[in-house]
């Protein structure tokens, strides 16, 4: 797939999130099928400060191949310095957040609150553009509110600014994560808009994303809080009708052991390790047989090694016990606090 020109494996792709999207989920997530990622987002202000923590976001593994990195700010001129910086870091693409409805990025002028005031926005993106010799892309939502979706003015702007393509989640700001994602209105954005579009919101489920692969006008699909809960998620999006998913308990433990090779690779803090391994194993967990206890046994651990053998006994159980079948509930609430 290519939008603009920027290519991708595939038309599913990993959605950014914050304080997940770092490179070795990332990486893990290009192994099992996504098509392409993009960073969590970073702040324009952390990298031209020099914050060490912040210029580690813009990591990337050299074995990544479609990876774009998404910075955040209000400040055309402090976003593209930050850019030209992003930039030497070798992403196919620098992404502007401008969906991100969180108070404290909203506050300052960035994520969400860039939809407010369209007037400023030539300027925003051609500054950007300006300063970088790669593409430029754009995540937007459907709007500030429901009164003012204003997606398709934005897109009309981005484009004659240079921008390549555009994402679009499907609920404004005030909704935040509540309610459903407006694939009605996305599909409206796909058959009108002058730019590549890639839709986002709800598609939790392999079931949902085949089935919107095959129907919508959307250029590509972004799939974000999903592939938490089932890794395996965009390989399944591809499977035949009536074909069951080939990926069991073992496989899971597998992709534990993978992340944590490329989580020991991106950083030697075991601390950082630990947490980014526990948050992920117990998502993976979600949907099988005794996923409550095995939560409980995993934040008890006392360190990587025994969180390492606590998954591995926990899924070796499941195959022994023929407790292989995974059941999430897409229409549940799941990390609907927001994720950038």
């Amino acid at each position: 797939m290519h939008l603009g020109h920027v290519g991708f494996s595939s038309p599913l792709l990993l959605a950014p999130m914050s304080a997940i999207c770092s490179a070795p989920f990332r990486l893990l997530m290009e192994d099992l099928g996504a098509g392409g990622t993009v960073s969590e987002l970073v702040s324009c202000h952390g990298i031209n400060y020099g914050n060490e923590k912040t210029k580690r976001m813009l990591t990337i593994d050299e074995r990544e191949e479609n990876i774009g990195l998404q910075l955040f700010g209000e400040d055309p001129k402090a976003m593209s310095e930050a850019a030209k910086v992003a930039e030497d870091y070798g992403p196919k693409f620098i992404d502007i957040n401008m969906g991100c409805p969180v108070r404290k990025v909203v506050t300052k002028g960035g994520g969400s609150a860039l939809m407010k005031d369209t007037s400023k926005l030539g300027a925003y993106f051609g500054s950007i553009k300006a300063a970088i010799n790669i593409p430029l892309t754009i995540k937007i939502r459907t709007g500030w509110d429901q009164d003012s979706r204003n997606a398709l003015e934005i897109i009309r702007i981005a484009r004659e600014e240079g921008v390549e393509f555009v994402a679009v989640h499907g609920r404004t700001r005030t909704q935040q994560y509540r309610g459903q994602a407006d694939w009605d209105f996305l599909e409206f954005l796909a058959s009108e808009s002058p730019l590549p579009i890639i839709g986002n919101g709800d598609l939790h489920s392999p079931e949902k994303a085949k089935a919107r692969l095959k129907t919508t006008r959307c250029q590509g699909l972004m799939l974000g809080r999903g592939p938490l809960r089932n890794p395996f998620i965009f390989l399944d999006s591809y499977l035949n009708e009536g074909e069951v998913s080939p990926f069991t308990p073992a496989d899971y433990i597998e992709i534990t052991q993978r992340l944590f090779d490329y989580t020991r690779s991106y950083t030697d803090r075991e601390r950082t390790i630990l947490v980014q391994l526990r948050k992920h194993v117990v998502w993976f967990a979600a949907g099988f047989a005794g996923a409550a206890h095995f939560r409980n046994e995993i934040f008890k651990s006392q360190g990587i090694d025994e969180t390492l053998e606590i998954t591995e006994n926990y899924f070796k159980s499941l195959m022994e016990s023929g407790r292989n079948n995974k059941q999430i509930d897409p229409e549940q609430s799941f990390m609907a606090g927001g994720h950038g």
